[in-house]
């Protein structure tokens, strides 16, 4: 699997100089990024006209950040390139036999002279100063979740979505969940790293349905500490990232590592701390996505009483940051284990992001292939509640060819169309992971104005001054009713609602006369968010040329 990367290898040393010199021109405020009206005014001098130029943008900015980057700009200029020698511009043409490599630099009428002027006025600002400072940084925004002065941040001010989303959160947003623990009973708060983490695919299944072998498969080498073998061989999470060299990293370290985004997983403690490992390799493919390799879910009460963590907690943890959720059967495991069904029912309001794998399909013969497929459908209908049928994906996702004499000419055929399918599902996450990250601030956003509204009416139904014991015991007893009450009072919908047994569990460990009361400014500024800021920000840095 490539994910498409032109710019990467695609360019010579000699034109690369050229365009590392353009971008530093077109950057205006030297942040490293290219947003649209430095691209509008740079772009003009390729006299190509305004629906060539969007398209250009669109294809450049695949991953719609509302910015370019500096290899996204090789891409925008290679474009431009071929636009101007009579190419019709499309996703296409990355895939052409096109040679990127020797292709010449566009014509950019008068940027030569515009580009000698700012060179002159710079050799004086440098003289007056010659140490000069140190150029701005992407990862600037790092010290906002720790500085007093992010509360004075503009929005002007912010070059990217991303950048727009942890500005809204530290103002707007984590106020609100501070205020009524929502970090306590929900989620943990968010970090720079969670912001700028790479997407993530998560990999379920029971053991040796091939979870292992699947990530071997796309990236064609085995990562550091991978096992593979009939018997529950992964016995921990291993995260699969890009690293520099390969090596293996101690959860207990990747946990307090602030450019990773796992430090909320110290909530499970060290017996799950030392389950978890982070595998690093240079490779293409990490890149751009990393992936989560768990322990095969086990069978009866060994899942729950031979762990030491809560395996159904972790799970549900990964699949709030995870892009996509591949669940693994092989034709001989269809059986939905109580265990299994515990950690499928974990991933509940996540259910766009579940994608099915039927593997190792080729170990029986196509009459057989057709009653396993009917068997599985039967066997998730029972625990995916929903009315729509999930996407079953069926192949052999190993480096073994196809065993034809069991499946024959018409099962290699199906076989290689699903895993086309399937690759392409995966090729998009790097393309929608901007926008995945605004449904999921959108949804933890709403998730923890539903938290403030049942905590501060939790509040408010404790007495003054005798028998609150008595009072907690009677609203823990009766959280439904309480749910149902705030649902109506607040008029908000019963599916966003939390799992009653879980809210429960956790808040038996408070004391509810210590909660907040209800503060309507807060939870209007949430509003006002969702509503004004969110949409105001996405406008900003939609494509220029719309």
């Amino acid at each position: 699997m490539e994910i498409d990367s032109v710019a990467a290898g695609s360019c010579s040393k000699e034109n690369q100089l050229i365009y590392k010199e353009w971008f530093e021109f077109a950057d205006s405020d030297g942040d490293g990024r290219i947003t649209g009206n430095d691209a509008i005014k740079f772009f003009s001098m390729s006299n190509l006209p305004r629906p060539e130029l969007k398209q250009v943008w669109a294809i450049a900015d695949a991953k719609r950040q509302g910015y370019l980057g500096f290899k996204d700009f090789i891409v925008a200029m290679q474009l431009v390139s071929l636009a101007q020698t009579g190419h019709e511009i499309s996703h296409d043409v990355l895939h052409s036999d096109v040679d990127f490599k020797n292709m010449n630099p566009p014509v950019m009428e008068g940027l030569g002279v515009l580009m000698a002027k700012k060179k002159h006025s710079s050799s004086k600002s440098s003289d007056l100063n010659v140490n000069g400072s140190p150029s701005a940084d992407a990862s600037l925004t790092a010290h906002w979740f720790s500085s007093k002065s992010s509360k004075k941040i503009s929005l002007s001010s912010v070059t990217s979505i991303v950048d727009g989303l942890k500005r809204l959160y530290i103002q707007k947003l984590k106020p609100l969940e501070v205020a009524y623990r929502f970090n306590d009973f929900v989620s943990p708060l968010l970090t720079n790293s969670d912001f700028d983490a790479k997407p993530m695919v998560m990999l379920l299944g029971q053991y040796s349905t091939g979870k292992t072998t699947f990530i071997k498969h796309l990236l064609k080498a085995s990562y550091p500490g991978a096992h593979i073998g009939p018997e529950p061989t992964t016995d921990r999470f291993v995260v699969v990232m890009s690293g520099p060299d390969e090596r293996s990293i101690p959860g207990n370290t990747v946990a307090v590592q602030a450019d990773m985004p796992f430090s909320g997983l110290t909530t499970f403690g060290t017996a799950f701390l030392s389950k978890f490992e982070c595998s690093q390799m240079p490779h293409p493919l990490l890149e751009h996505v990393a992936f989560v390799d768990t322990p095969g879910v086990l069978s009866g009460e060994k899942q729950r009483t031979q762990r030491a963590y809560d395996f159904t907690g972790v799970t549900s943890w990964f699949a709030s940051k995870c892009d996509l959720i591949l669940l693994l059967f092989d034709p001989h495991k269809l059986d939905v284990s109580d265990e299994f069904k515990r950690v499928i029912s974990s991933l509940r309001g996540h259910d766009d992001k579940i994608r099915v794998v039927l593997n190792k399909a080729d170990q029986v013969d196509t009459q057989q292939l057709m009653r396993v497929y009917g068997a599985l459908m039967w066997s998730l209908g029972k625990v995916l509640n929903t009315p729509e049928v999930s996407r079953v994906y069926i192949g052999s996702f190993s480096d073994k060819p196809i065993n034809e004499a069991a499946t024959g000419p018409i099962g290699r055929e199906l076989f290689e169309k699903e895993q086309d399918d399937l690759l392409a599902d995966l090729k998009d996450i790097p393309k929608k992971a901007c926008d995945r990250r605004i449904n999921e601030f959108v949804k933890r956003a709403r998730a923890a104005k539903i938290h403030a509204c049942i905590i501060s009416h939790l509040k408010k139904e404790m007495p003054a001054i005798m028998g609150k014991a008595k009072a907690q015991q009677k609203l823990v007893d009766n959280l439904e009713d309480v749910f149902g009450k705030v649902q109506r009072e607040h008029h908000l919908p019963k599916g966003d609602f939390p799992n009653v047994e879980q809210f429960r569990e956790v808040l038996c460990g408070y004391n509810i006369d210590k909660f907040e009361k209800l503060k309507p400014k807060m939870l209007q500024t949430v509003d006002d968010m969702l509503g004004y800021d969110i949409p105001e920000l996405l406008k900003n840095f939609r494509n220029p040329y719309d």
